[in-house]
């Protein structure tokens, strides 16, 4: 008996793609120290920017980022997400400036000041409620 298949793998679409970098932001992208002030403090003048301080290491960061990314969909390009690896770069220099004592944190920005955060994982319901309550989007 004979099998013949071929093995094809799933084209990751980069806007989901945690691990992906952007030249430009689009709804969710990955920023730094460098370019923090400009993808983020700038651009939330425009629209609110919802920022996920994230570590590889942790487990409630990775299951809050599919919460997020269904959240950020669900909004259709209202609001943006930046996602910031804090161990990567001197992005931990983020963190403390922003006084994060642990991860994940979402801080939410909108006109160029945090306007909430939340720490650890939260449900989809929870995360859509933090949003409602601090911005114009439902």
């Amino acid at each position: 008996m004979r099998f013949d298949f071929e093995l094809r793998l799933p084209r990751l679409n980069p806007h989901h793609d945690s691990s992906a970098r952007h030249p430009a932001p689009g709804l969710i992208f990955d920023t730094h120290l460098e370019h923090f002030d400009r993808d983020v403090i700038e651009a939330s003048h425009t629209l609110p920017i919802m920022v996920d301080f994230w570590a590889d290491w942790c487990p409630p960061c990775k299951a809050l980022t599919p919460v997020l990314e269904r959240v950020i969909a669900h909004h259709a390009g209202r609001i943006h997400m930046a996602k910031v690896e804090v161990d990567e770069g001197a992005n931990m220099k983020l963190a403390g400036r922003y006084g994060l004592r642990g991860f994940p944190t979402v801080l939410l920005f909108v006109k160029g000041e945090i306007v909430g955060r939340f720490s650890s994982a939260k449900p989809e319901h929870w995360v859509r409620e933090f949003i409602a309550e601090h911005t114009d989007i439902e």
